[in-house]
C-alpha cells in the first residue's frame, strides 16, 4: 500500500509546514535505480493499444517514478530522514468526446491494459452527461526524445550524513549568533516522468528540484516576546552544486543590511545572519501606520507575484472551473477582451515561461507533451493573455496550448498549473541603493511572511521577514509589525520603478497547492527590486479596544 500523507514540521521552515510525502519508504541507496526507457515505451504502447481498441479517440500515458528525500533538523539534532518512492502508470483518454482517467501501480502488461480499458469505460460514462465535447489544441508528435534538468551534482549520490552535517552546521551558526531555536531542512525531489500519446510522442524526462529552508527564533525570556527570521535562499531546479556558495553569486542588499543569493546558496552564512537578525528584531521599532513608498526585494516580491498575478491569470480560475485555495479570479475574460485593461503601470511586464535556467518550472515538455515555451501575460501594464492547457486554448482564441498541464503523481490526473510568472527588469540602469536614495518616506522589505487574499485574488495583505525604515534616501534602522494592504490593480499601477537586470533573481513556491483532491507543484517567480508608491501599511501588533 502506498503512503500519501503529510509530514508535519513544527515551528520552523517558514512557520509550521505540512509537507506532502508520497510513496513508500525505501533505503537511500535504492534511489539510483531508473526504469529503462525501452520498458516504459513497451508499457505505454500496451496502454494506448488497449485504449484505442476499447473505443478511445485519444490516449496519453504517464509512467512515473517519484523520489523524495527529506532531511529535517532542529538545533543540533536530526529530527527525521525520509526516503520515499512512488511508481505507477496513469492513463487519460477521450472517448465519446469526454475524458476518462485511471491509474495503476501494477506495472505489467495486464495491469496497464486493464487501467486503459477502465479509463475508456469512465470516459464513456462521462460522455452521457457531457454537454460539449473536449477540444484539444493540436500537438505534433515529437517521436522519442529525452530531457533532463541540467545539473553538476546529483543529490542522490551525496551521502545523507553530509547533508545532515550541513544542516546542523547551519543551525549551530544561527544559535551562536543569537537564536534560541533553529531549524534547517532539505527537501530533494526527483521526478522520472515518461509521457506517450497517440499523437506520436514518447518523452522521457528526469526532473530535479531542491530547497533548504531555515528558520531562526530569538526569545526575550523576561517578556516572553519572540521573533523569527526565515531563510533568504530560494528553491531551485538544479543539482547539489547549489550549496557550493560561490562568492560571485552573493548579492549585497540595499544599504548592506544583509547578504542575498543568486544561483547558489551559502546556507551557513544565511543561518548566521538569521540568528543575529532574529535577535535584533526583538528590539526593532514598531511601525507607525500610514502611507509609505515600498521597496520590495525579489526575495519578498515573488510571493506577491504568485498570489495576485500568477493565480488570477490561471484560465481555469478565470472561467470559474477552479476555486480551491483562495477562489477564482477578478481578471475575467471581459477585462481581457477589451485589450486595454490596466492591470498595472506601463513599466509592468509579466512573462510566463517554463524555460528559465534554475527555475522550479523548468521542464522540457508538460504533461500533455507540449514543449516548454514563453509568452506574455501582461505587456506595458495591459492584461494580454492567460495560462492555458490543450483543452482550454480555443476558449481564448489560441491555436496551441501554453504547456501548462501538470500532475503531481502518476495516480493523479493532469490539469492546468502555473508556469513561472516573472516581472521583467527595468530598462534603465538602476540599483537598489539608487532606488532607496530617491525615497523620502518608505520601507524596504525582504523575505516572505504571512499573507491574506480574498476569493477573487483582488484585495490582499502581505508581510515579510525583514523590514527597514527609509527616511530621506537612507535606511535608518529595522522595523517590526509591518504589513501592507491594497488591491491588485491599485498595487501594480502604483509601481514607479524597477531595478535593472543585474538585480534580477527568483524566489519560489516549492509546495504550491491547488485542486481537490489537492495536488502540489513547484513554481518560481523572478523580479528585480521594485518600488511602489503610496501603499497603505498597518501595524500588525495593535489591537482594537
Amino acid at each position: 500500500m502506498e503512503r500519501r500523507q503529510f509530514l508535519h514540521i513544527g515551528a520552523g521552515t517558514a512557520g509550521a509546514l505540512f509537507i506532502p510525502v508520497f510513496g513508500n519508504a525505501i533505503a537511500a541507496e535504492d534511489l539510483l535505480n531508473p526504469m529503462a526507457a525501452s520498458a516504459k515505451k513497451a508499457l505505454a504502447d500496451t496502454a494506448m493499444n488497449a485504449a484505442t481498441q476499447a473505443g478511445a479517440s485519444y490516449c496519453d500515458v504517464r509512467i512515473g517514478r517519484y523520489l523524495n528525500q527529506f532531511v529535517i533538523t532542529r538545533d543540533l539534532n536530526v529530527e527525521s530522514i525520509n526516503n520515499t518512492e512512488s511508481s505507477g502508470v496513469g492513463v487519460r483518454v477521450i472517448a465519446g468526446g469526454a475524458y476518462g482517467f485511471a491509474s495503476t501501480n501494477d506495472m505489467t502488461v495486464d495491469g496497464v491494459a486493464g487501467a486503459a480499458r477502465q479509463a475508456v469505460a469512465i470516459a464513456k460514462a462521462n460522455a452521457r452527461l457531457q454537454t460539449e465535447p473536449v477540444r484539444l489544441a493540436p500537438v505534433k508528435g515529437v517521436g522519442e526524445v529525452a530531457w533532463a534538468t541540467p545539473l553538476q551534482k546529483d543529490w542522490r549520490t551525496i551521502p545523507v550524513k553530509e547533508k545532515a552535517d550541513m544542516l546542523i552546521a547551519a543551525n549551530k551558526a544561527g544559535l551562536d549568533a543569537g537564536a534560541n531555536f533553529m531549524t534547517a531542512s532539505l527537501f530533494q525531489i526527483n521526478q522520472q516522468k515518461y509521457f506517450a500519446s497517440t499523437d506520436g510522442s514518447y518523452i522521457d524526462q528526469d526532473i530535479h528540484r531542491l530547497w533548504a529552508p531555515i528558520n531562526a527564533t530569538a526569545v526575550d525570556k523576561k517578556s516572553g516576546k519572540f521573533r523569527s527570521r526565515g531563510g533568504l535562499g530560494a528553491p531551485a531546479s538544479m543539482g547539489y552544486e547549489y550549496f557550493d556558495a560561490r562568492a560571485e553569486n552573493k548579492v549585497r542588499a540595499a544599504g548592506g543590511v544583509t547578504s542575498l543569493y543568486k544561483n547558489s546558496y551559502d546556507i551557513i552564512e544565511d543561518a548566521r545572519m538569521a540568528g543575529k537578525q532574529a535577535r535584533e528584531k526583538l528590539s526593532a521599532k514598531s511601525v507607525e501606520p500610514g502611507k509609505y513608498d515600498l521597496v520590495l526585494s525579489p526575495e519578498h516580491l515573488f510571493l506577491t507575484i504568485h498570489e495576485n498575478v500568477g493565480h488570477p491569470t490561471e484560465l481555469d480560475r478565470v472561467l470559474g472551473y477552479e476555486a480551491n485555495y483562495a477562489g477564482t479570479s477578478f481578471a475575467g475574460l471581459d477585462k481581457w477582451e477589451t485589450k486595454k485593461f490596466k492591470y498595472g503601470a506601463e513599466r509592468v511586464n509579466f512573462v510566463a515561461d517554463r524555460t528559465t535556467p534554475g527555475s522550479l518550472g523548468l521542464i522540457g515538455y508538460d504533461d500533455e507533451g507540449v514543449a516548454a515555451k514563453k509568452w506574455d501575460i501582461i505587456r506595458n501594464g495591459v492584461l494580454v493573455n492567460y495560462q492555458a492547457t490543450r483543452d482550454q486554448a480555443h476558449i481564448i482564441g489560441e491555436k496551441e496550448s501554453h504547456g501548462c498541464s501538470y500532475a503531481d503523481s502518476w495516480n493523479t490526473v493532469q490539469f492546468q498549473r502555473m508556469p513561472n510568472v516573472s516581472l521583467e527588469p527595468g530598462k534603465g540602469r538602476l540599483t537598489p541603493d539608487e532606488m532607496v536614495a530617491d525615497v523620502k518616506k518608505g520601507i524596504y522589505i525582504l523575505g516572505r511572511g504571512s499573507y491574506s487574499i480574498d476569493q477573487q485574488r483582488y484585495n490582499f495583505q502581505f508581510g515579510g521577514t525583514l523590514y527597514y525604515e527609509i527616511k530621506n534616501g537612507k535606511i535608518t534602522g529595522p522595523l517590526e509589525d509591518v504589513a501592507y494592504q491594497a488591491n491588485t490593480q491599485e498595487f501594480w499601477n502604483a509601481c514607479t520603478a524597477i531595478c535593472d537586470e543585474r538585480d534580477w533573481r527568483m524566489g519560489g513556491s516549492f509546495f504550491d497547492g491547488k485542486g481537490q483532491p489537492s495536488q502540489v507543484s513547484a513554481v518560481s517567480h523572478g523580479s528585480s527590486t521594485t518600488r511602489f508608491n503610496g501603499i497603505n501599511v498597518i501595524n500588525t501588533a495593535r489591537k482594537i479596544g
